[in-house]
């Protein structure tokens, strides 16, 4: 793979995922860590990608305040979003991750809607914090700096003591075999924790990351209520999540 195609292999995935592992991105294009440590270098210095340990970060997921132009595949997140925000119902208790499809969901939300949100993402909160009529739940511990999002054992309590209607889940990748997978661990232990107290487990993704894996394992497909994407719920690329069981929207 030329140095040009391996660089827009790595944006691409900064942007569809927002964060990359050089490890993960060693085995992918089969080069060694020190190539993938130049690429991410180049990239950041061109201001295409911010360079952490062990990997890189998309802009968008860095910062407190999301800008349109910052957002990967915004369009069909804004689909997701309007169909997410169509399920939340008046006195409905909901739990959120973090995420640029959930901050969509979360600017989608109708005005007259009274419900209570609750989540541990610095970004969702302030949005849903202008909302008029909803109550914000914030879930506090440590807050993971390259996510904006709290983590930690007591944000694992806190939310092991809610009974959600419904858990909105921004993911990373999904496949019928491994189910929902994620790169970052305190993230996946949030996650895991907030499937286990909500009576409904709604997950969020651009079609791109399904059929697709990440190196950690958040939970089966059986665990998982609904699947909402951009597509039509009669696609093809749907159907197989459909006979496994899962709602798709």
């Amino acid at each position: 793979m030329l140095k040009r195609e391996r660089q827009a292999y790595i944006l691409h995935q900064v942007n569809l995922h927002n964060k990359v592992l050089s490890a993960q991105l060693c085995q992918e294009i089969n080069v060694s860590e020190d190539t993938i440590r130049r690429d991410l270098q180049e990239l950041a210095d061109q201001n295409k990608l911010i360079k952490v340990h062990g990997g890189a970060l998309s802009h968008s997921f860095s910062q407190v305040n999301f800008t349109p132009v910052e957002i990967y595949s915004q369009a069909n997140k804004q689909e997701i979003a309007r169909k997410a925000a169509a399920l939340i119902e008046d006195g409905m208790f909901i739990l959120t991750t973090g995420g640029t499809t959930i901050l969509e969901m979360a600017r989608a939300l109708p005005p007259g809607l009274k419900a209570t949100f609750i989540s541990g993402s610095i970004p969702v909160i302030m949005e849903y914090s202008n909302h008029p009529n909803i109550d914000v739940i914030v879930i506090g511990d440590k807050v993971a700096k390259n996510s904006k999002i709290t983590v930690g054992a007591d944000a694992i309590q806190q939310i092991k003591s809610i009974r959600a209607d419904i858990c909105f889940l921004g993911i990373n990748a999904i496949d019928i075999q491994h189910g929902v997978t994620d790169n970052d661990w305190e993230v996946v232990m949030v996650k895991r924790a907030m499937i286990e107290s909500a009576k409904r487990v709604v997950c969020l993704t651009i079609s791109e990351k399904m059929n697709s894996t990440q190196p950690l394992h958040v939970c089966d497909i059986s665990k998982v209520n609904t699947l909402i994407t951009e597509l039509n719920a009669t696609d093809p690329a749907l159907q197989p999540y459909a006979a496994a069981g899962v709602q798709v929207l």
